[in-house]
């Protein structure tokens, strides 16, 4: 299944532009769903039809849906809901207080992510079209894999070494002990989950089948937000294939009264065109008035492709990298934006951290290279180079934090 990540700054026309480019899909026989992550949903609005927590059909080969959150919470959360929620009231808590203490921080976005899993297990789509929220949201739901590994790898083991072989025995000790054990299928449903989540971090840095593609507008601050966000994906694996300006203004027409705006809009094209290389910058015009239903969208869709298959891999370059020359073996890392005094780095085992600002990357290292403390890091055009020379030797005994880039 391909998966299409369309993100952006709120307000620059993504939510189009993902609805354009599933009905493409399904014109050119891609069996294609358009999923919603957005909390204020705005796809009904795009197709100017009602939708709901399950897929619709839109059209032959269109599907389209908007995630709701408490549905998903309920099939995937509710057996260790209801055990939590019995532990809070026998502690006094009850009612919707203790409803919403069994509900972890970011629970929502993480059964959204789920869907994918199902979906491309299921085999009932051949495109995946994800219209997310606006950018911060956005990282923070492309990141919960990451970001939640350590604790799904300690909650598993305290699950599979603790919790379900002592279950059983302590429940016959006393009914009061009983009371506060966990019953098994709330065991269940968070190894469930987790093993899911472990599966979908591989699904989407599956950069032959998973790209994102951002969207903007030649402004100052949409450019600055989708530098960010270009180098914060990149930095967690994800591959960006694309880069379309939305609402540019017809150069060759007079614009009357935003013909200062026109202006402003072409200085920027040609930075967004030069900072971005070689990503591919496809310039989207301003239409006349709303593009909503189908008509508009399929117009719309046409201006975006053209000819071309919206499927296609149009820019294929693995954000991390991994290669050896002689005795020296680096961690690549493609960060177009980065400032090199946000980044640290540190070992701690066998795996390498690299944080920019409050994002932070985990990557595993190859066996050979556990023990071995990083020499310097630098930047080499937009890759930052982590070398590791194979001759040298490390401890750590703790986790130590290394000079900044």
């Amino acid at each position: 299944m391909r998966i299409l990540t369309f993100t952006g700054k709120g307000g620059v026309g993504k939510t189009s532009v993902s609805a354009a480019t599933a009905v493409r899909l399904s014109q050119q026989g891609y069996r294609t769903l358009v999923l919603s992550t957005d909390p204020a949903h705005s796809l009904s609005d795009s197709f100017n039809l009602s939708l709901g927590a399950e897929p619709t059909k839109i059209k032959e080969n269109l599907h389209a849906i908007e995630v709701n959150p408490y549905v998903d919470l309920k099939e995937n959360w509710q057996a260790v809901q209801k055990y939590y929620t019995r532990v809070f009231a026998a502690q006094g808590v009850s009612g919707v207080v203790a409803d919403e203490m069994t509900i972890l921080p970011g629970m929502e976005e993480l059964f959204s992510l789920l869907r994918i899993k199902r979906y491309k297990s299921a085999g009932l789509y051949d495109a995946l079209v994800l219209d997310t929220a606006p950018t911060g949201e956005t990282l923070r739901l492309l990141s919960l894999p990451d970001t939640l590994s350590w604790g799904m790898k300690a909650i598993k083991n305290v699950n599979k070494y603790i919790m379900k072989p002592l279950s059983k025995p302590l429940s016959k000790m006393s009914d009061k002990i009983a009371y506060y054990i966990p019953p098994e299928d709330a065991i269940d449903s968070v190894d469930q989950v987790f093993d899911e989540l472990e599966d979908i971090r591989d699904i989407l840095t599956d950069n032959v089948n998973s790209t994102v593609r951002l969207v903007m507008n030649a402004e100052k601050m949409s450019i600055k937000e989708t530098m960010r966000a270009l180098t914060y994906l990149n930095l967690y694996g994800f591959n960006v294939d694309m880069v379309l300006v939305n609402k540019m203004l017809d150069a060759k027409e007079d614009s009357g009264y935003l013909e200062n705006w026109k202006k402003i809009q072409q200085k920027y094209v040609g930075e967004i065109e030069a900072g971005f290389s070689p990503l591919p910058v496809k310039k989207l015009r301003m239409y006349e008035s709303e593009i909503v239903g189908l008509g508009a969208l399929e117009r719309f869709a046409l201006d975006i492709y053209g000819e071309e298959d919206p499927a296609a891999v149009v820019y294929d370059e693995p954000p991390i990298k991994f290669e050896r020359s002689g005795d020296i073996y680096e961690v690549q890392l493609k960060l177009m934006f980065a400032n090199p005094s946000d980044i640290d780095i540190w070992v701690t085992g066998d795996e390498l951290f690299v944080q920019i600002g409050s994002q932070r990357k985990i990557i595993t290292l190859p066996i050979s290279l556990t023990g071995l403390d990083p020499g310097d890091a630098v930047f080499k055009g937009k890759w930052l180079h982590i070398p590791f020379d194979l001759n040298r030797q490390g401890k750590h005994q703790n986790m130590k934090e290394y000079n900044k880039v």
